[in-house]
C-alpha cells in the first residue's frame, strides 16, 4: 500500500473512532444530564470557547507540535470531556468542556495540513495534480468519517435498550411531552425511566476507549512526513498573526453581502442545535425514552449525508435558489407540525420523520451556504470563512443557551422567525448579486466545501 495512503487512512479511521465517541454523547448530553440544564450548558460553553480557539491556536500549536502530535493532542482533549461525563457536575463537565473546545480547532486545522501536505507530496512524486490528489484524500476521509454519526449513536442505543427498568409512560406524564411541554424545571418529569449508573458506566468506557484507540492510532501508525514540519512552519510564518486574522474577520463586515448572510448562517447553528438539544429531549426521550434518541439521530445522520452527496452533485443543474428554496419549505413544515403534534409511543414512525426530513434540509444549508460563501467572497474567502465559523457557532452557543431557559414551543417560533428573516435577507443577497452581474448564471459552482462543513460540526 502507498505510504501516503496509509496515512489518510490512519487519519479517517482514527477520526472515526474519535467522533463515535463524541457524536453519541453529544445527542445524549440534553437527557442524559437535564438536571439545571448542564448538559446543553456545557455544549454552549463548548462552542463558545470553540470560536476563540479557532482564531489562534491552530497555527500556534501546529508550528510548536507538527501535524501529527497536535492531532494526537487535540483527540486526548475529547477523551477528557468522555471523562467528565462519568461523573457529570458543574465542576467536572463545564471544565472538560472548555479543555474539548480548546482542543477542537487544532485537530480538524491539523488533519486538513497533514492530508494538504501528503497530497502535495504525492502528485510532485507522481507527477500528478496536486488538487486532484488533495480531493481524492478528502474524499477517501469523508467516506470513512461519515459514518462515526451512526455507530456513536447505535451503541448509545444498543446498550440503554438493555435497561431493566423500563417503565410505560402514562397518558398524563405524555400529555407533557412535545412543543407545549409542561415541565416546571429542565428535570425529567414525565416518568421515563432513567438507564441505570451501571449502563451509563458502561456506554462511557466504551466511548473512552473508543477515544484512546484514536490516540495510539494516531500516536503509533502516522508517520510524521518528511515535509510536514519544514513546510507547516513555513506556512505558519505566513500566516497573519491573531490581530490581523481577527480585524479581518470584522473589517469583511463592511462588505454588506456578509451582514445580510449572518442570520442564513446563525440559523445553521440554531436549528442543529434544536435537534439535538431540544427535539431528542422534549419529543423522545420524554415520549419514548433515552434508548431511542442513538436510532432517531442515526436516521438524521444517514440521510444527512445521502442529500449532501446528492444535492453537492444535482446543484449544478437546479441552482442554488431552487435548494434554499425546497430547505425553506421543508424546515418550515417541520416547525408547524412539531408545534402541533402531540408525541405518542403508537407514532413511532413519525419520530423518524421529522429527523429524516431534518436531514434532508440540514444538507442543504451546510453545502450550499458554504458553497455562496465561496462564490461571493472568492477574493476574500479566509476572513468570508472565519465569519462563516464565527456565526455558526454563535448560533450554537445562544440554541443550546436558552435551551434550558424556554418551553419547547417558545423555541420554535424564535427558529421559524430567524428561518424566514434568513430567506428575506439572502433573497436581498441574490437581488445584489443580480444587479451587479445580470448575465451571470445563478447555478451554484462546484466547491470542495465538505472539510469545512465538518469541522462546524466539531
Amino acid at each position: 500500500m502507498d505510504r501516503n495512503l496509509k496515512n489518510v487512512l490512519v487519519i479517517s479511521f482514527g477520526f472515526l473512532l474519535l467522533f463515535t465517541a463524541y457524536g453519541g454523547l453529544q445527542s445524549l448530553q440534553s437527557s442524559l444530564h437535564s438536571e439545571e440544564g448542564l448538559g446543553v450548558a456545557s455544549l454552549s460553553v463548548l462552542y463558545a470557547v470553540l470560536i476563540l480557539s479557532s482564531m489562534f491556536l491552530p497555527p500556534i500549536l501546529i508550528k510548536k507540535l507538527g501535524c501529527k502530535w497536535t492531532m494526537a493532542g487535540s483527540m486526548c482533549c475529547y477523551i477528557a470531556f468522555s471523562l467528565g461525563n462519568f461523573y457529570a457536575s458543574w465542576y467536572t463537565l463545564i471544565p472538560t468542556s472548555v479543555i474539548l473546545g480548546l482542543g477542537g480547532a487544532p485537530l480538524w486545522s491539523a488533519k486538513c495540513t497533514y492530508l494538504t501536505i501528503a497530497g502535495n507530496a504525492y502528485a510532485e512524486k507522481a507527477g500528478k495534480n496536486g488538487k486532484d490528489i488533495i480531493n481524492q484524500y478528502f474524499g477517501v476521509f469523508f467516506l470513512i468519517f461519515q459514518s462515526s454519526g451512526i455507530w456513536g449513536n447505535l451503541i448509545s442505543s444498543l446498550i440503554f435498550s438493555q435497561a431493566s427498568n423500563k417503565v410505560e409512560i402514562s397518558e398524563e406524564n405524555l400529555a407533557c411531552c412535545g412543543a407545549y411541554d409542561c415541565m416546571t424545571d429542565t428535570t425529567n418529569t414525565t416518568g421515563s425511566a432513567e438507564p441505570s449508573n451501571c449502563l451509563i458506566y458502561t456506554l462511557l468506557g466504551i466511548y473512552t476507549a473508543s477515544g484512546v484507540l484514536a490516540v495510539l492510532l494516531i500516536v503509533v501508525f502516522l508517520d510524521q512526513i518528511k515535509s510536514d514540519q519544514a513546510e507547516t512552519e513555513k506556512e505558519i510564518l505566513e500566516t497573519p498573526s491573531f490581530w490581523s486574522t481577527f480585524l479581518a474577520t470584522f473589517q469583511h463586515l463592511k462588505d454588506k453581502r456578509q451582514c445580510l448572510l449572518i442570520p442564513l448562517t446563525m440559523y445553521s447553528g440554531f436549528e442543529q442545535g434544536f435537534l439535538s438539544g431540544d427535539y431528542t429531549k422534549t419529543y423522545v426521550t420524554c415520549a419514548l425514552g433515552i434508548h431511542y434518541v442513538g436510532y432517531v439521530m442515526i436516521c438524521f445522520s444517514a440521510v444527512n449525508s445521502l442529500c449532501s452527496l446528492l444535492f453537492g452533485r444535482i446543484s449544478q443543474f437546479t441552482g442554488r435558489k431552487l435548494l434554499f428554496a425546497l430547505a425553506t419549505v421543508t424546515n418550515t413544515a417541520c416547525i408547524i407540525a412539531l408545534l402541533l403534534w402531540k408525541p405518542h409511543p403508537k407514532q413511532l414512525a413519525v419520530f423518524f420523520i421529522f429527523p429524516a426530513l431534518w436531514g434532508l434540509s440540514d444538507a442543504i444549508w451546510q453545502t450550499q451556504t458554504n458553497g455562496l460563501y465561496g462564490i461571493l467572497f472568492e477574493k476574500h474567502k479566509e476572513a468570508a470563512f472565519a465569519n462563516y465559523r464565527l456565526w455558526e457557532s454563535f448560533g450554537f452557543v445562544i440554541a443550546f443557551g436558552y435551551s434550558t431557559k424556554l418551553q419547547a414551543y417558545i423555541k420554535l417560533y424564535i427558529l421559524l422567525s430567524v428561518l424566514v428573516l434568513s430567506m428575506v435577507t439572502y433573497g436581498v443577497v441574490e437581488y445584489l448579486e443580480a444587479k451587479s452581474s445580470p448575465g451571470t448564471p445563478t447555478a451554484t459552482k462546484k466547491e470542495n466545501v465538505g472539510p469545512l462543513t465538518q469541522e462546524t460540526h466539531m
